[in-house]
């Protein structure tokens, strides 16, 4: 049969470095290595190659590259080369296009539009080396006033909070969507860190129980794996309503990536597919949400901070009002460049907004109608960076998820193959072949390191804006200029343009 689509890359390999030791053979999951009919001489099938480079990392004699293969098709800004290929492959198999990771395409990255202030000679700079920094965050539910007595002691009863030592948790992967030791790399991370992991909608493995106080636990539409000990086994409990990647629609874990471990940590049999629907069908209004809040709250004694994750959709301020409204500690926002380990391709690219403008639109219309204290306000959706994080705290987050930077430190490549469950650094899959090639005890150390980084640089950038703490920098607008904006894009944003 006619392919009609051409492929993506080519294996380049240089004959005179490669000894056919068959590495690349071993490595590669997608069987684009292989022994030639003389059992000796090692050759490469490129149609197969997704772009993953662990062949190329891990070849002995640097004998292998990945490049991309070049097939000019006919210019049509139309029907570009793309479109043409997307309609080939739903032409072959009759199926709904499923794609990983975030959104790909060219769409603006606000982030990039959005400079920050510096301190220079009226508002000195501060030095994070010599003097104090706080990066500490606590996310939950503010008391509208505080009552003391004498030696300033407070009588106020606190409503349930939780403390983190920087502003930057490990947003929400499922067992089954990633591998456990990717999760377990994750959990190490987030108790070393003084912070947070996210276990998904995938129930908590027996092995993650030793990490309870450091994981927030989903309750999502197919209640997988919920329990009363699940609930209580964690920091806090998010509800979630929607997924940045795919706003609207449920999840989908395809049954042979439920093997035993799975399905004992998701309540289901093993092999069966893994769906959830696409409500909540016991939450058609918010005072079903409101009754799904109490109820997880008396399941806890009140003693657990309950987030509901939304998707970064139209008229997202109102939503996120009404979900502050129906009790909610904290209120979670994803964006459109979300990660996800499968989603229809159209459903991830066309959908939902950027979570810079529906973070800056919810904290306003929060603080608009004096609730901004009642609920805290994490922001998710691709953060690549830390001046990324300073600029999201800046338009109103307390704090932010990340999920997909953490992934790239492990080893993941963004060849976006997730949906396949084959992943050759053994981060989205439960192949044990595959799985154990991902260590969590060197892992981990990568992870931490890259957040500790960021740390650093998140202090520097506040010390240089002459701010010393999270708290004074959150929603602190004044500090942000964008640059290339529409009006109407920084009336959104509530900053002011470069040069005013």
């Amino acid at each position: 049969m006619i392919n009609y689509i051409p492929r993506e890359f080519d294996i380049v390999r240089d004959r005179e470095r490669c000894i056919d030791c068959g590495c690349c053979v071993r490595q590669c999951g997608f069987d684009c290595h292989y022994f030639d009919d003389d059992g000796k001489t090692v050759v490469a099938d490129s149609t197969r190659c997704v772009a993953c480079h662990r062949c190329v990392d891990l070849c002995p004699t640097g004998a292998l590259s990945i490049r991309k293969h070049v097939c000019d098709y006919k210019d049509n800004a139309n029907w570009t080369p793309r479109i043409q290929q997307e309609i080939c492959r739903q032409a072959a198999t009759g199926g709904v296009l499923l794609s990983a990771m975030g959104n790909p395409r060219e769409y603006p990255i606000y982030w990039d539009k959005i400079l920050l202030n510096a301190s220079q000679v009226t508002n000195p700079s501060i030095d994070p080396l010599r003097e104090p920094m706080e990066i500490r965050t606590i996310l939950g539910r503010k008391p509208e006033k505080l009552t003391a007595v004498k030696k300033g002691k407070s009588q106020t009863e606190m409503p349930p909070q939780v403390m983190l030592e920087t502003p930057i948790m490990f947003s929400a992967m499922s067992f089954g969507s990633i591998s456990l030791n990717a999760q377990k790399t994750l959990a190490i991370a987030a108790k070393n860190l003084g912070t947070l992991f996210n276990t998904g909608e995938g129930g908590l493995h027996p092995e993650l129980s030793d990490w309870s106080d450091y994981a927030v636990v989903q309750v999502a539409s197919g209640r997988f794996g919920v329990h009363k000990e699940y609930l209580n086994n964690s920091k806090f409990i998010e509800i979630k309503i929607g997924q940045g990647a795919k706003p609207g629609i449920g999840g989908h874990l395809p049954g042979e990536k439920v093997t035993v471990e799975v399905s004992n940590a998701r309540m289901i049999p093993e092999g069966s597919d893994a769906i959830s629907p696409a409500p909540h069908h016991d939450i058609y209004s918010i005072e079903d949400l409101r009754q799904l809040i109490w109820s997880l709250k008396q399941a806890t004694n009140n003693e657990k901070p309950i987030s509901v994750k939304i998707a970064a959709v139209h008229n997202i301020a109102a939503i996120a009002s009404g979900v502050a409204r129906a009790g909610a500690d904290i209120v979670v926002i994803d964006g459109y460049r979300g990660g996800t380990g499968a989603a229809p391709t159209r459903i991830r690219d066309n959908v939902g907004i950027p979570i810079e403008l529906a973070l800056a639109a919810a904290d306003q219309r929060l603080r608009d109608e004096s609730i901004r204290s009642r609920v805290s306000l994490v922001a998710a959706g691709s953060f690549r960076c830390s001046s990324d994080i300073v600029k999201a705290i800046a338009l109103g987050a307390d704090a932010c998820y990340v999920a997909s930077a953490p992934l790239i430190a492990m080893g993941c490549h963004m060849c976006q193959k997730c949906n396949t469950g084959i992943c050759n650094w053994g981060i989205a899959t439960q192949r044990p072949e595959l799985t154990r090639r991902l260590n969590p005890e060197i892992a981990h150390e990568r992870v931490e390191n890259l957040i500790n980084a960021w740390n650093h640089e998140i202090k520097e950038i506040m010390g240089g804006m002459g701010i010393n703490s999270v708290d004074s920098l959150r929603g602190n607008r004044l500090m942000l200029r964008g640059i290339g904006l529409s009006d109407k894009e920084l009336e959104i944003l509530g900053i002011k343009h470069a040069g005013e």
